[in-house]
């Protein structure tokens, strides 16, 4: 029992450190030259946008149902995946980033960042004109269904009433799990939490930081990440009934070590429920 005790203390912990989080804030930091660059081979977002392109135009990756899990304030991880889902489900824990997100569905003017460039980048990836843009936007907004409460450290995540019996085709969860869980074994614990989620031979997309151990959630909210590293990926996600497919690994140019956090890397893995 004191083990248990512990763990919840530790999600607990995890839990006020994000009472202070600042959606445009933290989208300032991170989602804005030099980290989201277009014109630039090693910038940190582009890279991101072409890993979840490619994953979701290779054609095993498909279905009726894209669950994001752990969406925050951005829209980024759902570009391409509208484009092959009839239904996408935006997810997060807190209320601030369900609002921010809503404020771009509901009215075009009231989000914190203008997500036209990422867009527009998107809809080159797919050998579109950028103009097209506005056609994806209206697609992204045509195929997210809702945006609801979630959480990782509960067995089941998300309400039963928003997920079909079988389960959804796949999920994408962006740095979400390493920057919730206060340890390692809690990492592991809500990859297998999500993975309930997710039908027999669903895919997971899973993106998130290698060597982080705290960011910026805002001015003065310094929030703890669980550091780790490839290996660690590789052995949580086999442990939680996952197959890894595929990982590639980015390393951050020092130009883009700005201060919001210490993380040294990003991981992007596809992988199967087995």
């Amino acid at each position: 029992m004191e083990e248990k005790g512990t763990m919840e203390n530790g999600v607990a912990a995890m839990a006020a450190c994000y009472q202070g989080f600042d959606p445009a804030a933290y989208l300032q930091y991170n989602y804005t030259p030099p980290r989201a660059d277009f014109e630039r081979k090693d910038s940190i977002v582009p890279w991101k946008l072409a890993c979840l392109h490619r994953a979701f135009t290779e054609g095993d990756v498909n279905g009726e149902l894209l669950v994001d899990i752990g969406s925050g304030p951005t829209l980024y991880q759902v570009l391409s995946g509208c484009e092959v889902f009839n239904k996408v489900l935006l997810t997060d824990y807190l209320e601030v980033n369900r609002r921010e997100l809503r404020g771009w569905f509901q009215d075009e003017g009231a989000s914190s960042l203008d997500w036209t460039p990422y867009l527009q980048h998107v809809c080159e990836l797919e050998g579109r004109r950028p103009s097209a843009w506005t056609e994806k936007a209206a697609k992204l907004r045509q195929v997210v269904k809702d945006i609801v409460p979630v959480d990782v450290h509960r067995p089941q995540p998300l309400s039963l009433d928003d997920l079909p019996s079988a389960g959804a085709d796949c999920l994408v969860s962006c740095f979400c799990l390493e920057s919730v869980s206060p340890d390692l074994a809690a990492f592991t614990r809500a990859l297998g939490h999500i993975g309930r989620l997710l039908r027999a031979g669903g895919h997971l997309l899973l993106i998130g930081a290698l060597g982080e151990s705290y960011y910026f959630g805002g001015p003065g909210v310094k929030i703890p990440v669980v550091p780790l590293n490839e290996a660690q990926v590789c052995a949580s996600l086999k442990e939680s009934g996952y197959t890894l497919i595929r990982l590639e690994v980015y390393t951050l140019p020092q130009d883009m070590r700005v201060g919001v956090d210490d993380v040294s890397g990003v991981f992007f893995a596809k992988a199967i429920k087995e």
